[in-house]
């Protein structure tokens, strides 16, 4: 019996480390869909005087870094007008599998762990009110 405990141990502690990885990238997934969506609302649906759309991609990048200050997680906004003036800004979540909540090397007996990444787009018309086109 102790033998099948010592072969069985490593297992149930690859399944933990899996199953904690992901329920963690799923929690911040959830989260980010809702923050991301908000920032955009937020930053770029009615931007200020003088705004570019490289100054709403920043001010978006800023809080969703604001929100998302883990060591695990990295934050990325892009955005793109077209032909009608309206934007469309992808903002990509990307995750770096942790040791139950600790930083590591990412290889596990020399495999390396698949980081994996989720992006959320929404589109916009950076209406300016008071703007005669």
């Amino acid at each position: 019996m102790t033998v099948e405990l010592a072969a069985g141990i490593p297992v149930f502690i690859a399944i933990a480390f899996v199953v904690f990885n992901a329920m963690l990238f799923m929690e911040n997934c959830a989260a980010f869909d809702r923050l991301a969506k908000d920032a955009v609302r937020t930053y770029a649906a009615s931007p200020a005087h003088g705004q570019t759309l490289d100054d709403s991609v920043a001010l978006v990048q800023e809080s969703l870094r604001r929100s998302f200050s883990y060591d695990y997680v990295s934050v990325s906004v892009e955005a793109h007008k077209s032909a009608l003036g309206l934007a469309t800004f992808t903002a990509t979540l990307r995750f770096t599998p942790t040791l139950f909540g600790r930083s590591f090397s990412g290889s596990v007996f020399g495999v390396d762990m698949w980081s994996p990444s989720h992006a959320v787009q929404m589109t916009v018309d950076p209406y300016r009110p008071g703007v005669v086109v």
